[in-house]
């Protein structure tokens, strides 16, 4: 009888659980058996597969890369039974289906929310989570099976066959600072008026941090020495309307903000443009409240556009 016949999902859990401890003794008090019964079911299903899936130490225990690639599948069977549960919990309670949205840079604070707004008027039922990270984690968790849609900036080095994918739009970037920061009350601003404060900056290798380097490197600038990084656009968008720091925006983020007085585009015209896509895993059967969300996200990017 094939090896995966005799899997349970307690097994499962009993898998990850050695693959997050690294020790047997721990996920053995974890998972509410004995050590000696955790060691023999391991080299048992080692045996039947005919790979070492851990190599031992005397510190514990290290994934093999045969015991990686198990490990990987069971995360995701571990994620797909996660969402099914939270399926059926909304069905039960007269929902309308679960989607998990992963947001990245400059969409969680345009185009994802606006597409939330409107697929809560088509699916007002919906269950809805929403997830702000880095683009690598983001797409990890989407292949993981975490994650239905990651909208982000473009990540074609993040190249995965069954992960689908599709471009929403380019936009240019902005320099912005908050709307009564005293470069405003010049007759004109220079790169030399922005070089006396501190900026904040994304870091190297984003959309926009790549639109700033080239812009600066045309002007025969260098960045201020004096910056912050950062990636996250609420410390971000906090720091710059609370403070004479100087900073760079996505400009479809800059109108929203400008909007709310949070902040103020700068006249200072940086070269480049910054790509926003949207990813989901590829399926057999798409549930509907992910084809709605991909939809939406259609729909608001093609409002914006006209």
């Amino acid at each position: 009888m094939d090896w995966t016949y005799r899997l349970r999902l307690r097994n499962l859990k009993m898998l990850l659980s050695l693959a997050q401890t690294r020790n047997i003794s721990h996920s053995a008090a974890m998972l509410n058996t004995t050590q000696p019964g955790l060691s023999k079911w391991l080299k048992d299903l080692e045996d039947d597969i005919g790979l070492p899936l851990f190599e031992r130490h005397a510190r514990g225990l290290r994934p093999t890369p045969y015991g990686d690639a198990l490990i990987a599948h069971a995360q995701r069977i571990d994620a797909q039974l996660e969402r099914a549960s939270g399926d059926m919990a909304a069905l039960r309670q007269g929902g309308g289906g679960r989607v998990v949205i992963g947001a990245s840079g400059a969409s969680a604070s345009d185009t994802v929310p606006l597409a939330v707004m409107r697929l809560l008027e088509r699916m007002p039922q919906a269950r809805i989570k929403l997830v702000e990270s880095t683009m690598d984690r983001l797409l990890a968790q989407l292949a993981q099976g975490e994650l239905d849609v990651v909208v982000g900036r473009s990540a074609p080095e993040h190249h995965d066959p069954a992960i689908l994918s599709e471009s929403l739009y380019l936009e240019p970037v902005h320099m912005v600072a908050r709307p009564r920061h005293p470069v405003f009350a010049l007759p004109r601003i220079a790169w030399e008026d922005l070089m006396a404060y501190r900026w904040i900056v994304w870091p190297r290798g984003t959309p926009i941090r790549n639109a700033l380097d080239t812009a600066l490197s045309a002007a025969g600038k260098a960045l201020p020495a004096d910056h912050v990084e950062s990636n996250s656009v609420t410390i971000n968008l906090t720091l710059i309307s609370n403070s004479d720091l100087i900073g760079v925006a996505s400009h479809r983020a800059a109108l929203r903000f400008s909007q709310m007085n949070a902040m103020r585009i700068l006249p200072i015209r940086l070269s480049g443009f910054g790509a926003v896509t949207m990813y989901w895993r590829q399926e057999a059967f798409q549930p509907a409240a992910v084809e709605t969300t991909l939809e939406c996200l259609r729909a608001v990017v093609d409002e914006h556009r006209s």
